[in-house]
This record gives C-alpha cells, structure tokens and sequence, in this order.
C-alpha cells in the first residue's frame, strides 16, 4: 500500500506494532475526487479521518451563507477529530480540493482502538491541543503549496514566468520545483513525492496545453491566472473543467506589464475586465524586470507576504509617515497595505508605490498648508461642504482605480443603510477614500446607489480582521488612538458660539467638532484588534488632537520613533522581515 505510512501519524507515533495492526484492521480507505464534500457544517460526527494523499479544504459559513475558507488539511493531518471526540456536530464543511485518498475509523473502531490502547487518546489530544494553538496563529502546515500557473495570453511564455517565481522563492530560502506538460503522464504517487520534497510546486500550463491543462485546474491548491496588462481577456477564458480552486475561488489574476505601467494605463485599465473574467479572489501587478515584484509574489507564494493596517485617527494619522519610513529604512517591503479614514489615505499612497519624500509633500501639502476641513457651512447635514476635500483627493489621486494600484490595498467606510463595515478593494480610488473619511457631522457622507457610507471609524477603526482575510503573512498595525485625544476643560464650562468666534475667528473649529471626531473613532473593542496583528506600534501621540493639522512635523517624527523602538524589540519570530 502506498501513500501515507500509517506510523508517521502523530495519533499513531510510538504507538507499537499491536495498535499499528489493529488501526490497519479497523481502518477503512477512501478515495474522494476533487470538489466533493467529506462533511458539511452541522452535520453530525460518526468518523475519524486521516488524510493519505491530496489536500482539503475547510470551509465555514458566512452572513451572507457564503462558503469562508478557513485552511488547508495535508497528509497526516487529522479531520473531524474535535467534534468527535466532543459529541457534537462538525463546526466547519471540508471538501477535497484536489483528488484526496483517506483513511477513517468510524466511532465503534475509534472507541475499540482507545479502550485497547489508552495511549493513542494522549497521542489525539495532543494533537487537538497543537491544532488548537495553531488556529490563534498562522499553521505553515495549512499553507496551500501546489499552485497552478496557467497562461491566458497566448504570448506570454509561461514557463519562463514560472522559473523566475522558482528563483524568487530561492532568494526566500524556499525549494520549488516547476513542472510542466512533460508530467502529463506521471501517476499520482510522482506528485505526491514531489510536493514531498519541496516547498513549493509550479505546475506551469497555457491554454493549448489540453490534458495537462485540465489536470492542472483539478489537482492545485490555487489558481494563478497570467494575463497581459496591455488586453482585454479573452471571450473564452478557461474550459469549462470541473476545478476545485474555481469552485472554490481560490483563484489570483497576475497582470505582466511593462517597466513604464502608466503609458499601458494611458490607453486604459483593463485590470477590472481580468478580475471579473477570471472571478479572482485577488490582483497582483508584475511589472517587466521588476525584481521587487518577484519577491513580492514570491512571498505571497509562501505565505511570508507582509501586511500593513494603518489605524484611523484625523491628525494623529500624520504619525503613519514616520512609521512607514522607518520601516522602509530596516528593509521592510509591504505587500498588502489598508487602513481606515486617515490611515486609508496614508495606505494608499504606500500602494502607490510614492517613495517618503512624495508621501511627506503630498500630504503636507494637502492637510497642512491649507486645512482641507474649514470650509464650514451652515449645517444641514456636516458642518463642512466637503468641497476642498473633494478637491485635494482628485488632485493627488485623480481617476487612479483600486485594481491599477502596484501594491494591494483596501480602506474601510462604513454603510449607515445596512449597519455594517463596508470594503472597498476596487473602484476609483478616490472615491472609496472619500467614504473613508466622510467623518458624520465634519463632512457629508458619500451616497453609492441607495447605500450612505462614512467614516469606516465609526465600526472599525483599526482593520486587522480584513487584512488577515487577505493574505497568510505577518501583519504590522499602527494604532495612533490610544492616548487620551480630547481635553476635558473644553467641554467643562464650553464657551458660548458667539463668544468662540470672537476669540478664534472663523477659520478655527470649535471644540464640537473635535468631539464628533472622536466619537468617530472611538471603535468598538480596539484591544481585541490590536491583539491579532503580529507586530504593534503605538506612537505616542499625547498632545496632538485628532484636529491639530498644523502637528505634521511633530506626529510624523513621533511616528519614527515609535517604529524605531519596535524594529529594536521585533520578536525573534519576525526578524526574517527585516533587510
């Protein structure tokens, strides 16, 4: 029999011949093609399972009664086991995500086993204990690591791509091997020997390649759809063959362009036309000769991607430039970035790639020279038109749309209609943005359709759950909302409007506005968030208020330091991120 050797099991380690022989007695062998289900979510638990060969899928349900994929499930590992040994029903719904064989012990063989050998129920709860601990942080085991390229431009020679992703994830100490119509052939125990053996497989395939092409759309862990940035996908993208990770949509599109992606942009984005051809989950730009966006996939390839989540935060915001500075200085590259109000904006112009020097004039430019929130009106619904604010968006962010941006990125608003975060990963740029910040009461909301969105503070200030969502790699998150950011004597005797206005003109806001700023960002259950990011930095921000837009020098230097001391005391675990 070959496949999995039933003593590498951790349930079966040391175990002994005479328990080895009664699980090979009591054992049933199963074979599950890919995209079919072994349990769904409620169901009730009667079976232990063990996974010889393939790799499942778990997946949960969400809100909206979607499938959310939870993790991968490789040889060895264990399904089913918690509920089983709890007497409930199955918490999540696992499905093969390529051809899987199994082994199972049904309860009655399960129970038999431990009665005889009580040793083998330390063996599983060690296991449920290690899974467990593993599910509060990122279980490189889970990690997909059979991934298909597949060319959907007839030019592009993709096993050429493949080899320089193969030389990338070198550079990350990381073994790959590419494989390509040659193994059309080869049994299912070549594959499984070679994932075996390496890190990472590249199953390499185009559109003419036929049976290759369809086992490559059966047997990956995910998709990786190439196009050219420069055309439209073609009418016919892929054939209609019955692939797990399509099912699934365990799909990315790659767009290749060329070193100069704004003369390809000038004649127009088709960035948004792959997404939707391909139904990609994600979006990643390669640009010709871009040694940067190699490793970027690379790492993205191995789940050592980086993620940074910048925190709301008005003024206080201004810190996120030092912190990004900082950062870049110790070698650290971002390949997902997002933030919420302020944070999204200091994010986006990280996904754009701008090096310190433009992100510092832009934004001085834009909030310091000439505040952007002092045309006030009288107020029906904010106390500002929004007006300068619509124009300074348009003037460093133009008509730029979410897919274009080299880096992926997203900002939070907040959906008034339905009560719920809402997040914008494409679309306009500046748009999504303008939601972001559409502080209630301080500027006027956004209207899209029949939905009203602002600030995304108001429900999540710090997004960390959206970025781990994205991306399996570490995620580094600015938090600038800790320290106290109101003064109480504003609000112990508040002067009268008239009385505010002769003492500090009209240009100056008055304290009610830094209250409906705060009340704002005052997000629900912040110490929860700030637990899950891998590495936190919290300048200390006292003494700049949400609305000291004149603080640019003083915040973005407490910025600085603040990471500086973090890249000091980065954990043992993190330091690889660092150059």
């Amino acid at each position: 029999m070959t496949g999995l050797d039933l003593a590498s099991l951790p349930f079966l380690r040391d175990a002994g011949a005479a328990a080895l022989k009664d699980v090979e007695k009591s054992a049933i062998w199963y074979s599950l093609p890919g995209g079919w289900p072994l349990f769904q979510e409620g169901e009730p638990a009667d079976t232990l399972w063990f996974v010889r060969s393939g790799s499942l899928g778990a997946f949960r349900r969400g809100l909206d009664g979607s499938k959310e994929f939870i993790g991968h499930i490789r040889q060895g590992e264990p399904v089913g086991e918690m509920a089983l040994v709890a007497g409930e029903p199955h918490s999540a719904s696992v499905f093969a995500l390529r051809d899987t064989e199994l082994l199972a012990l049904d309860r009655t063989a399960f129970n038999r086993l431990i009665r005889r050998h009580p040793q083998l129920m330390q063996n599983l709860a060690r296991t449920m204990l290690f899974r467990s601990r593993q599910n509060r942080r990122r279980n490189p085991r889970a990690d997909p690591r059979v991934f298909s390229l597949i060319a959907a431009s007839p030019t592009l020679d993709i096993h050429k791509r493949a080899e320089t992703l193969k030389q990338g994830l070198a550079k990350l100490g990381k073994r790959a091997i590419v494989v390509g119509p040659e193994a059309a052939s080869q049994t299912a125990s070549w594959f499984d020997e070679i994932e075996a053996w390496n890190d990472i497989v590249l199953l390499a395939a185009d559109l003419s390649d036929g049976a290759w092409l369809k086992l490559c759309l059966r047997q990956a862990d995910r998709l990786w759809i190439f196009g050219r940035a420069e055309t439209a996908p073609p009418e016919s993208l892929l054939p209609d063959t019955a692939s797990p990770a399509r099912q699934f949509q365990l799909v990315d599109t790659i767009l290749v362009a060329p070193q100069d992606r704004a003369a390809v942009l000038a004649k127009g984005s088709t960035a948004a036309d792959w997404s939707a051809a391909t139904k990609s989950q994600r979006l990643f730009h390669w640009r010709q000769d871009e040694p940067k966006d190699v490793l970027m996939l690379a790492r993205i390839l191995t789940g050592t991607s980086i993620g940074l989540v910048l925190g709301g935060g008005g003024a206080r915001a201004y810190a996120h430039i030092g912190v990004v500075r900082a950062l870049r200085e110790a070698g650290i590259s971002f390949d997902f970035v997002g933030g919420t109000s302020m944070g999204g904006v200091i994010a986006a112009c990280v996904a754009l790639d701008w090096d310190d020097g433009e992100i510092e004039r832009r934004i001085w430019d834009s909030f310091v020279r000439n505040n952007p929130l002092n045309d006030y009106v009288l107020p029906v619904v904010a106390m500002t038109s929004g007006a300068k604010v619509d124009q300074r968006l348009a003037t460093n962010f133009g008509d730029v749309l979410i897919e274009d941006l080299p880096r992926s990125f997203f900002c939070l608003s907040t959906n008034l209609t339905l009560g719920s975060p809402k997040l914008h990963r494409s679309g306009r740029l500046r748009d999504a943005l303008r939601a972001s910040i559409a502080l209630p009461g301080i500027l006027p909301p956004v209207v899209s359709g029949e939905d009203i969105l602002v600030d995304g503070a108001v429900l999540d200030n710090f997004p960390i759950n959206a970025m781990i969502d994205l991306h399996r790699g570490p995620n580094i998150g600015v938090d600038v909302t800790r320290q106290r950011a109101l003064n109480p004597e504003e609000f112990r005797k508040p002067e009268s409007f008239f009385s505010w206005i002769t003492r500090h003109g009209l240009h100056a806001a008055p304290p009610i506005a830094e209250l409906m700023m705060r009340s704002a960002t005052a997000s629900l259950d912040p110490a929860k968030s700030r637990e899950k990011t891998d590495l936190l930095i919290v300048p200390d921000m006292a003494g700049i208020q949400l609305r000291d837009w004149k603080a640019f020098d003083a915040a973005v230097e407490t910025g600085y330091r603040a990471a500086t001391r973090a890249i000091q005391n980065i954990p043992n675990g993190l330091r690889p991120l660092l150059s």
